[in-house]
């Protein structure tokens, strides 16, 4: 499991979140030496630092020692690291090894099978999907990886898995050449991430990461609806299982019945599934599927579906002021996952939309925007944003996001939805989508 070379040497930590920070703590478990850094110098930082070093871990904050990570057994690097930062282009000059987290926890729990889940949008609500049908169903099945808790922290708490559901991001997937999922869920493919990436295609590149031990034995969960996603899959050794909102697949929506269909049977009807949008309906199938190969059979599915309640930050309704009703979808931080939301939208709406951009235009929107009352514009991106959508409907800039809130509720009427879906990232004003997210709960009156 563990290299003999990391034993004679050291092992360095890149950036010091949550993966960083337990990839840190579970080396030490295994008495590795580890030299652990991060750029920034924060108080948040700090704090960490002084945990790890109870540790015996070795932590520099402020700085990367770029000599030392150079000499390094092993670099393990955390997926808010671009690739092209000094430290990582230097270990990579000098050959040494560079793993994700998410690498080193799969090899801390070697021999837990595994389903992983990625795409550009819709990853954590199917994954947290097929945990919940598989830990309803009687199987003993965490979550981890990009939806919150690291791998490795999972590794030192947790005995006796009978499967791990893993959500990937690209950047992590970059780094985990020795991932192998006995079931592969894509749930679509858009452009994102063009302010890390120099091109789309480099982006998908990541993403084709997922099937790069693909073998006969591989099981493929597919969204038929999406070209990108089948050419991306064109060709790689498996069993395919696909789902499709427009047509019979392997599971699928009828949409004339308002059901949800496995083959020729039904999973449930669409109104018992509590979640906004066709897109959930697609995740709702993509995880049917998951949860299928992995032994849950379709009755099961279709009893548990309709407890599963919509995720913080992902289109989650959290409450009703004046008869409007305030949803929280922070975490569309691009214009894809905006797009979605409008398309989910059954009521006029207010758009609450901006922070910091991510290289995208915002004009894909204005052929969405048919019952948008107004939209309200903040951040960084504001003035991008009403460039691009100049005209459509009635928008006002307003720069701070508490404002923006403030003003966009009184422009709602009674039975209207606030919609804050802001199709950028949150680092202009917050320090990640949950925050900003957690902001607009406290400014609903």
């Amino acid at each position: 499991m563990i290299p003999d070379r990391w034993r004679d040497g050291e092992v360095a930590v890149i950036g010091l979140g949550r993966s960083g920070q337990a990839a840190a703590a579970w080396l030490r478990q295994q008495e590795i030496a580890v030299y652990a850094s991060d750029s920034a110098d924060a108080v948040a930082i700090d704090a960490v630092a002084k945990d790890l070093a109870r540790l015996n871990v070795s932590v520099e904050v402020g700085r990367h020692d770029v000599e030392r990570v150079s000499r390094a057994a092993a670099v393990i690097v955390s997926p808010g690291v671009p690739p092209n930062t000094e430290v990582l282009r230097a270990a990579r000059s000098a050959g040494v090894e560079i793993l994700s987290e998410l690498d080193l926890g799969l090899r801390a729990l070697e021999g837990v099978p595994y389903i992983v889940v990625t795409g550009t949008n819709g990853k954590t609500t199917t994954t947290a999907l097929i945990a919940h049908l598989l830990t309803g169903s009687g199987h003993r099945a965490v979550v981890a990886g990009n939806i919150g808790t690291p791998l490795t922290a999972v590794a030192s708490t947790e005995s006796n898995l009978e499967w791990l559901v893993i959500e990937a991001s690209s950047f992590q997937l970059h780094d985990a050449p020795h991932m192998n999922p006995a079931i592969g869920v894509l749930t679509n493919l858009d452009t994102d991430h063009l302010d890390r990436y120099a091109s789309v295609d480099e982006y998908f590149g990541d993403k084709r990461f997922l099937f790069r031990h693909a073998s006969d034995e591989s099981v493929w969960i597919l969204n038929d609806d999406d070209r990108a996603v089948m050419d991306l899959a064109d060709g790689v050794p498996g069993l395919r299982h696909r789902w499709s909102l427009e047509r019979t697949e392997d599971a699928w929506f009828d949409r004339d019945g308002q059901r949800l269909m496995s083959g020729d049977g039904s999973i449930l009807d669409r109104h018992d599934l509590q979640l906004m949008g066709d897109h959930n309906v697609g995740n709702a199938l993509a995880a049917s599927l998951a949860a299928g190969a992995a032994g849950v059979v379709p009755s099961v599915v279709g009893d548990l579906l309709p407890s599963f309640a919509a995720l913080p930050h992902r289109l989650e309704p959290i409450g009703t002021h004046e008869d409007v009703l305030w949803v929280n979808d922070s975490k569309a931080t691009n214009v894809r996952s905006t797009m979605v939301a409008l398309e989910a939208m059954t009521n006029p709406y207010v758009l609450l939309i901006g922070g910091r951009g991510k290289g995208q235009s915002f004009g894909a929107l204005r052929d969405r925007l048919e019952g948008c009352r107004a939209i309200v514009a903040y951040g960084e991106a504001a003035s991008d944003t009403l460039r691009d959508l100049d005209g459509v409907v009635p928008a006002e800039l307003v720069e701070g996001f508490d404002d923006a809130v403030r003003t966009a509720a009184k422009l709602a009427h009674a039975g209207d939805i606030l919609l804050l879906s802001p199709a950028c990232a949150s680092f202009d004003q917050f320090h990640d989508f949950e925050e900003r997210g957690d902001r607009f709960r406290t400014l609903q009156p």
